[in-house]
């Protein structure tokens, strides 16, 4: 009774899958009669040998007309079932080709979206600004680097020039006496000259 109210289950079989499997099908049932049709020859071949060690030729001639012709039959079997399946993968294939398209076609709606949502201008405008950027970071970067221009270098080395010429100051030579040293006689114990230096 559940079934009186509720809603009706979407079914994933698609039509295809429904005819893939009947042909599936087909073929199976097709195959089965194959089997049947080679045991049966097979019986009515050895039964051809015992009519003729029966001298029975003349059934044994009927039989083996009767086996041929099924022979034939065997044949025009294994034809349907060629196209059976080949049918199938006709069909199998056709079904990844619509995934594919579909799967297309939702990749041009999101690219039309994309492009609706930026235009070429806007791209050519986003470029230009990022290549500004670009040019503007590289002279800080060369600033901050040490890059010098040509009249920075020849100040620079004018200046070092000027300090070597004499205008060197050096440090300032303490005024205060140096420590004595002790005399060779004294030692204070755990203490060599050698330590010491």
């Amino acid at each position: 009774m559940g079934n009186l109210f509720g809603k009706k289950k979407q079914s994933r079989v698609t039509e295809q899958d429904k005819a893939i499997l009947q042909l599936k099908q087909q073929r199976d049932k097709l195959r089965q009669y194959q089997k049947k049709i080679n045991l049966q020859l097979e019986k009515e071949r050895q039964l051809a040998k015992q009519l003729l060690k029966d001298g029975k030729k003349e059934k044994a001639l009927l039989l083996l007309k009767k086996k041929r012709y099924q022979e034939q039959l065997l044949d025009k079997t294994e034809n349907q079932i060629s196209n059976l399946e080949r049918m199938v993968q006709d069909l199998e294939f056709a079904q990844i080709e619509r995934k594919v398209i579909d799967g297309l076609k939702v990749g041009n709606d999101c690219l039309k979206k994309m492009h609706e949502v930026m235009s070429i201008e806007e791209v050519e405008r986003i470029l230009d600004e990022t290549q500004d950027s670009i040019e503007y970071q590289r002279q800080i970067d060369e600033m901050l680097a040490g890059s010098l221009s040509q009249e920075d270098e020849d100040a620079v080395l004018a200046e070092l020039e000027a300090i070597t010429q004499g205008d060197v100051e050096l440090p300032e030579v303490p005024s205060e006496p140096l420590p004595e040293a002790p005399e060779a006689g004294e030692k204070k114990p755990g203490l060599s000259f050698h330590s010491v230096r």
